[in-house]
Parts: structure tokens; C-alpha cells; sequence
């Protein structure tokens, strides 16, 4: 199982390179989960990596059982043509091309997000807004899913 945690701040150089940290990387087994990334445009228009052998699995997996035909053809269209592969530098570094940091909106200070089975590459400004703006749900729903946990516990004794 792939458990991506953490947020890493890094910048952007002046060619569009983002260092993807030792810490982050050390989380991804390569044998299991393949050497080299997918870049895809993900939810609310975040960059996204998933390592190789997740993407496959999402692009098999295919569009949605609810989606009407023209829907999935549409969600086909668009995440096979929004994604591509790409490898780090021998330094780690990943390059994002002029199109992806403009249509994602990424310049200068750039945090990393680890979030589950992919990272997620934010402006570290939007970043800090987004926590600010949903920390009382998720201390909310943190404390409701412990609560959940203690209770199974409990009945299992």
C-alpha cells in the first residue's frame, strides 16, 4: 500500500524545475510502485504525480460506472490528454513545462502535498489559505474518525 504523507516547500528555478524532496521520494518503493511519475491535472485544478503504476490503474479503471456515454468519453479524452509522464533529474528535480504552471497556476514558492497514493503540487501561498480555511472541519472529522476507532476497540475486547 502507497501512504504519501507531508508538505515539503520548495521554489521553482528560473527553468521551471521543482526539486521533489529525498522525503517524499524515500516514501515511494519503486519496485512496487514503479520508478518514473504521471503528471495530471487533477481535482479543483491541482497539479497532481502519481507514481506509474497508480496512474495505470486510475487510467484502466476508466470514467465513472455513473457517467452518461458523452460524459466518458469526455473524462477519457481529457485524462489521457492532460497527463504525461515524466522522470526526475539526477538532482530530483522535476520540469514543469510554461502550459501546466499556467494552466495549474504555479509560480515561484511551490509546496508539495503528500496525499495518500499521489502528491499534490500547490502555490505554498494557496496552500496555507486552503489549510487555514478547512482546519475545523478536519479537526472535526480527526476527532469523529478516532472516536470511531475507540470505539471498535472497545468492542473487540
Amino acid at each position: 500500500m502507497l501512504l504519501l504523507t507531508g508538505e515539503y516547500e520548495h521554489t521553482l528555478d528560473e527553468k521551471g524545475r521543482l526539486f521533489v524532496s529525498n522525503k517524499l521520494r524515500s516514501q515511494i518503493d519503486s519496485q512496487e510502485h514503479g520508478g518514473d511519475f504521471y503528471m495530471v491535472m487533477g481535482a479543483n485544478g491541482i497539479l497532481c504525480l502519481y507514481p506509474e503504476k497508480y496512474f495505470q490503474q486510475i487510467a484502466l479503471a476508466g470514467a465513472p460506472r455513473t457517467a452518461a456515454p458523452d460524459e466518458a468519453v469526455a473524462f477519457e479524452r481529457m485524462s489521457f490528454a492532460l497527463a504525461s509522464k515524466v522522470e526526475l533529474d539526477r538532482q530530483g528535480r522535476l520540469l514543469l513545462n510554461e502550459k501546466l504552471r499556467r494552466r495549474a497556476s504555479l509560480k515561484g514558492d511551490i509546496t508539495l502535498v503528500g496525499v495518500r497514493d499521489h502528491i499534490e503540487l500547490w502555490n505554498s501561498e494557496d496552500w496555507e489559505r486552503y489549510v487555514g480555511d478547512h482546519m475545523s472541519q478536519y479537526q472535526h472529522q480527526s476527532m469523529q474518525a478516532r472516536q470511531t476507532v475507540m470505539h471498535k476497540e472497545i468492542q473487540e475486547l
